[in-house]
């Protein structure tokens, strides 16, 4: 991608972590600490190879085993370093956490309810997505702002994180951050630096981001 006229050209690509068995099983993470499955980490491997051809400048990953894993099939294929940070984890949603989505329904419904609303509702007595990105956004931002003109930081996250960290970067009103839909295992999302700030250009991609051709580029 051609760098906007008026900006850095920079590019942050935030990149979720592979698949885990609490995923298959639709049960909340939150911090807790779970590790890739077989897939995950095929799917990790895999991604990699796309997101290397962009020629990263910088790796930074959440310290959960799941995005460290990650992270680590992109630094073994392009000899970058990884930055952990654990600023970067998911969202802490206290009593959620471990229960599966039925569960959650049928113990918390009003809260659930409430969230998907866009109220500001601690999960389980956990942290307000707000919170999270008070925490995660500055981290993104102070590395991107090392890069070189026209560089390129992978950020390796998880989904809510990502999201969280999308909408404060974008200066959405927190109420509207779940109009961004999530990310599959191992898809990214691609913010680009221009005249008025960061954009999004691509969301739960699969494959290479492609250029915008067209009158709005």
């Amino acid at each position: 991608m051609n760098g906007t006229k008026g900006g850095t050209g920079r590019r942050i690509v935030l990149w979720r972590h592979g698949q885990t068995s609490w995923n298959l099983e639709r049960r909340f993470q939150g911090s807790t600490d779970i590790a890739l499955t077989d897939t995950g980490v095929a799917q990790a491997r895999r991604s990699a190879r796309l997101l290397a051809s962009l020629r990263p400048d910088a790796i930074v990953a959440s310290d959960l085993k799941r995005a460290a894993a990650t992270a680590a099939e992109l630094a073994a294929v392009t000899g970058l370093d990884v930055a952990h940070d654990s600023a970067l984890r998911e969202t802490y949603a206290g009593a959620w956490q471990g229960l599966t989505h039925e569960e959650i329904l049928g113990q918390y419904g009003e809260q659930y309810t409430a969230w998907k609303r866009g109220e500001p509702v601690r999960r389980g007595g956990g942290e307000l997505e707000t919170e999270v990105a008070d925490r995660a956004a500055p981290v993104v931002l102070s590395h991107a702002e090392k890069l070189p003109e026209n560089g390129t930081l992978v950020i390796v996250s998880h989904g809510g994180t990502i999201r969280t960290t999308i909408g404060r970067l974008l200066g959405l009103d927190s109420a509207h951050w779940e109009s961004l839909g999530g990310l599959s295992n191992c898809c990214w999302s691609v913010l680009g630096q221009g005249a008025r700030g960061w954009r999004l250009l691509e969301h739960n991609a699969g494959t290479l981001p492609e250029p915008v051709l067209g009158d709005d580029d």
